[in-house]
């Protein structure tokens, strides 16, 4: 399968550069810049400002401009068919296919329904699993138990998503295949992304706040030494694990910890990219809304929101959150307006986070249940639950 950022490249044309004049004006390799036109990587984070105002587009205009994908060549592939056929036959090219199935359909979690990955994700975990299984080379072998780690981890995140945050147990286990095979691997990045996804699990879902403080900071002393980033992102649910508990004081302590990894990030972490101000500030916060200090995360919330635009699911709980914030300073005509928003984002994508938030605000909302306004909200919540 090949494909291409084909409006990428038309707006750098557009603006005045050759590939080699933009990565000269950027100060990278024009093998950088082929490479996010022909959809093999993104720019870095820190990399997107440079850019935009390069091709003279703002962050979200460069944001549409990356996610517009287009396959210009899709075709069966016969040596996968021959593998899969054979597993014993199998080969670091395969491998390398099995990794990019996984990578493409992980870049569309943010704008799909976890409902539409779930199949062609459970198809190449499958794959994958069948191969480590069979492979005889060693070499061999561990690369595939690297894909494994990172596909059993997507599987935990899309079947946690599809459940609506309600079944844990198959999560679970597909995160602990993953944190299995990441050992087998020797890859920390991966054994601590898959713990971190089951503090999740704990924090939101089973409710357990210790569990899920216990298990984020397991995660952020693997991924100490190998992703200042991966350590960052589980410092800020250590920390809200203590503001579940309403330890403000550690709270505030892993906020400060968490805040400080943003000065050992390097271009060679791998985790970089998710390790955001924004989703500093989303956590921050959410951290704050727990220690029942709604004043103190609204304005953090908002902001947030509006900088998440390009990220539905991520600003569909930012939205809930802001939504539970206004409530609980008795905001109602902004929090009303927010709950509208954060259910258009939710209606985009069905993702579980921002949809339990949505009806946890519509619960809080009881003591108004005969304003019409609130009807017309529980009329969309219900709606929505039918459309599930």
């Amino acid at each position: 399968m090949a494909s291409k950022r084909i409006r990428l490249a038309q707006r750098r044309k557009s603006a005045g550069y050759s590939q080699e004049k933009l990565a000269e004006r950027l100060g990278v390799e024009r093998s950088t810049v082929v490479r996010w036109e022909t959809a093999e990587s993104v720019p870095q984070p820190w990399m997107r400002p440079k850019l935009a105002a390069a091709l003279k587009v703002t962050a979200d205009e460069l944001q549409t401009l990356l996610d517009d994908v287009t396959v210009i060549q899709a075709r069966p592939s016969e040596r996968m068919s021959y593998v899969l056929e054979h597993p014993a036959s199998v080969d670091l090219v395969a491998v390398a296919h099995l990794h990019e199935r996984i990578r493409q359909l992980d870049e569309r979690y943010d704008k799909a329904p976890s409902t539409a990955l779930i199949g062609p994700a459970g198809q190449v975990h499958s794959q994958v699993t069948l191969l480590r299984e069979s492979a005889a080379n060693p070499r061999v072998r561990k690369a595939l138990f690297e894909v494994e780690a990172e596909s059993a981890t997507f599987m935990g995140q899309l079947v946690w998503d599809v459940s609506q945050r309600r079944d844990h147990g198959a999560p679970i286990a597909y995160l602990d295949q993953a944190v299995t095979a990441a050992r087998q691997a020797r890859d920390p990045c991966a054994e601590a992304y898959a713990t971190l996804r089951k503090s999740f699990v704990a924090l939101y879902g089973e409710k357990d706040p210790r569990r899920g403080l216990s298990l984020a900071a397991q995660a952020a002393e693997v991924a100490m030494q190998a992703s200042p980033s991966l350590a960052g992102l589980s410092l800020l649910h250590v920390a809200e694990g203590y503001a579940m508990t309403g330890n403000l004081t550690s709270c505030e302590d892993a906020l400060r910890r968490a805040e400080a990894q943003f000065d050992r990030v390097s271009v060679d972490d791998v985790a970089a990219e998710y390790y955001t101000v924004n989703e500093f500030s989303r956590l921050s916060g959410s951290c704050y809304l727990f220690l029942d200090l709604p004043d103190r995360a609204e304005p953090i919330l908002r902001a947030t929101a509006r900088a998440l635009a390009a990220k539905k699911k991520s600003q569909a709980i930012a939205l809930g959150n802001l939504t539970l914030s206004l409530i609980r300073q008795r905001k109602l005509d902004e929090a009303a307006d927010t709950l509208h928003r954060t259910i258009d984002a939710v209606e985009l994508t069905r993702g579980g986070g921002g949809l339990n938030l949505a009806f946890a605000a519509g619960r809080e909302l009881r003591e108004w249940r005969h304003e019409p306004w609130v009807q017309d909200v529980n009329d969309r919540l219900l709606a929505l639950m039918a459309a599930i």
